[in-house]
């Protein structure tokens, strides 16, 4: 049997699967929990301190550094941001420019 998705990219494989958007928010999602952790890192925070900083609760910062735990709000993101003296930036590219050739 021919593998349908020889020569094909993985852009292309998800999209036919029907998860390319699920899959890229996860990514997305793990990138910021990775980004937020390394600042902290950077800064020294821990995660008791930077609960504190946020107002919120251990149990919730660690929902928020999950990558597998998808529901977190731009509002909560904003927030962690800010504890460790950052922001976030968002910008929109269009689909046939993010792909390589």
């Amino acid at each position: 049997m021919k593998n349908q998705h020889v020569g094909s990219d993985f852009d292309d494989f998800l999209l036919e699967e029907g998860i390319h958007e699920e899959v890229e928010s996860a990514a997305i999602k793990k990138v910021i929990a990775c980004m937020i952790e390394q600042a902290m890192t950077d800064a020294h925070v821990s995660k008791s301190e930077m609960a504190r900083r946020m107002g919120t609760s251990r149990a919730q910062l660690d929902r928020l550094l999950d990558p597998a735990y998808p529901s977190v709000t731009l509002a909560t993101l904003a927030k962690a941001a800010r504890a460790i003296g950052k922001k976030i930036s968002l910008s929109l590219e269009d689909q046939s420019s993010a792909k390589t050739t």
